[in-house]
C-alpha cells in the first residue's frame, strides 16, 4: 500500500509555499518534495491568481496527494495583503476540491502546537522542528516551503 501523501501550503499571492510529505503506516514522515510558487508583483491579480491555479495544479496531477492541508489566514492590520491572500487561497482550495483532495485547514497556533507543543513559538522553532522531523540535513528554504511543510506535517500528527 502507497504512503499516504500531504500536501501542505503556505497560502501567498506573491509567494506560495508549498510541502508534501508521504506518512506511512507506522506514522513515519519523509520529505517527497517542496519548494514556492512566485508571481511578480507588477502584474495583475488576475494573472497572477491565474500562475498559482496553473502551477499548484501541474504539482497535483504530477505528485498526487491524497490529502490538502491549509494554512488558515491570520491578519491583524493589513487589509489589502489580506484580500490579496484570501484570492490565493481560494484558488488553492478550489484546486484541492477539483482534484477530489480531503482538504483540512489548521490556524498558525494549531501548527505551532503541533510541531512544537507551543503555540506561540517563533518561525525559527518551527523550521527546526520541520528539519528534525523530516530527519533533513539543512532548515527548508524558502521560509514559505518550509511552513508549508509544518502545515503538512501538522496534519499528519493528527490521523
Amino acid at each position: 500500500m502507497r504512503a499516504r501523501r500531504i500536501l501542505g501550503i503556505d497560502p501567498g499571492t506573491g509567494i506560495l509555499g508549498f510541502g508534501i510529505i508521504d506518512l506511512d503506516s507506522k506514522g513515519g514522515v519523509g520529505l517527497v518534495d517542496a519548494g514556492v510558487i512566485r508571481t511578480p508583483v507588477k502584474q495583475a491579480d488576475s494573472e497572477r491568481l491565474l500562475t498559482i491555479y496553473d502551477e499548484l495544479s501541474l504539482l497535483v496531477r504530477e505528485l498526487k496527494p491524497d490529502t490538502m492541508s491549509v494554512e488558515k489566514l491570520f491578519f491583524s492590520q493589513n487589509v489589502t495583503t489580506a484580500m490579496s491572500v484570501s484570492q490565493a487561497r481560494g484558488i488553492v482550495l478550489l484546486i484541492g476540491k477539483q482534484h477530489k483532495l480531503e482538504l483540512f485547514e489548521y490556524t498558525p497556533q494549531q501548527i505551532k502546537q503541533a510541531l512544537t507543543g507551543y503555540g506561540k513559538a517563533d518561525k525559527k522553532q518551527i523550521q527546526e522542528m520541520v528539519k528534525v522531523v523530516l530527519k533533513l540535513r539543512e532548515v527548508p528554504k524558502p521560509d514559505d516551503a518550509a511552513d508549508a511543510l509544518a502545515a503538512a506535517i501538522c496534519h499528519s500528527m493528527n490521523l
